[in-house]
């Protein structure tokens, strides 16, 4: 049996023309949406998630194509069924089917990239914002160059058109996605081996899918971000980034950037690994609480 976060209630709720998102409940007051990266589920927010439930109704969806929720086939060269401004439409169709006009959101990586489209294109929802260890798609790509590239080989693999892509990641599903939880992680107990299992379970049987949301990241999503850029719209609600500590490794204003995309920014460095939210979730939570309690 697939784990779960203790004390919150699943169910299924239709988001879009035949897809369905498998989303955890918990919690009663302002609504707070957590939305996971790769290669994870809504799993990877079980010790923040819990922690907010106290005051605040959480919500914790797979994203589409991801863990128990739907996984439509990108049948088009444009992307669009896994396009985030599609991902993001999905996650505010969610959150009106659950009563909620209007709501805080935070995500996490890949799950953080669909909060950034969801703030850019639905501003009327979006209270409060918070990016957790990921730069918006169009200045991901800008940062990357010469071989400090190579720790973002996976974007570039699942970035060439369908085929290659999907045969040589099924080919070694549980190595490749583990590779991530292995080299992303300082502390390797952060993620329990039912976790980890869960976790490589999910990723096998959506390698497709998978691969889609990462060739729109190097397509479509780019140019949403253009355009946005192009027209001066940025991020209208308050936003909080979290972003792993490297110091001058890093190689770049990680804070300028993300402030010509939000005004309103506070911009914070936290010593551990990628998936913060597992390995920090103190730091995550007070985050999240101190941005929500900005009004």
């Amino acid at each position: 049996m697939a784990p779960t976060i203790p004390g919150f209630d699943y169910r299924r709720v239709p988001v879009a023309d035949g897809v369905a998102l498998h989303v955890a409940v918990a919690g009663s007051g302002s609504p707070i949406v957590l939305l996971h990266g790769f290669p994870q589920t809504h799993l990877m927010w079980r010790h923040v998630a819990a922690d907010l439930a106290a005051d605040h109704t959480v919500i914790c969806p797979d994203l589409r194509g991801y863990g128990a929720s739907d996984k439509p086939v990108d049948t088009g060269a444009d992307g669009n069924a896994y396009a985030k401004r599609t991902m993001a439409a999905d996650v505010v169709s969610l959150a009106r089917a659950l009563g909620h006009e209007r709501f805080a959101l935070a995500g996490h990586d890949r799950g953080a990239l669909v909060a950034i489209r969801a703030g850019l294109d639905h501003p009327e929802a979006i209270t409060h914002l918070a990016s957790l260890d990921v730069l918006p798609t169009l200045d991901m790509w800008d940062v990357m160059h010469g071989t400090g590239a190579a720790v973002g080989f996976h974007l570039y693999l699942m970035a060439q058109p369908p085929g290659l892509p999907e045969r040589m990641i099924h080919a070694a599903a549980d190595v490749f996605f583990g590779h991530f939880l292995d080299i992303w992680t300082r502390d390797p107990r952060a993620i329990p081996d039912e976790i980890r299992a869960a976790y490589l379970a999910a990723s096998r049987a959506a390698v497709p899918s998978i691969v889609a949301d990462y060739r729109a990241s190097a397509g479509i999503d780019v140019e949403h971000d253009r355009a946005d850029r192009a027209a001066g719209n940025r991020l209208r609600m308050p936003v909080a980034v979290l972003q792993q500590d490297w110091g001058a490794a890093l190689g770049f204003d990680a804070a300028a950037r993300w402030r010509a995309w939000a005004p309103d920014l506070r911009h914070t460095t936290v010593s551990c690994g990628h998936f913060m939210a597992e390995e920090a979730p103190a730091d995550v939570v007070k985050t999240i609480r101190d941005l929500v309690a900005d009004h």
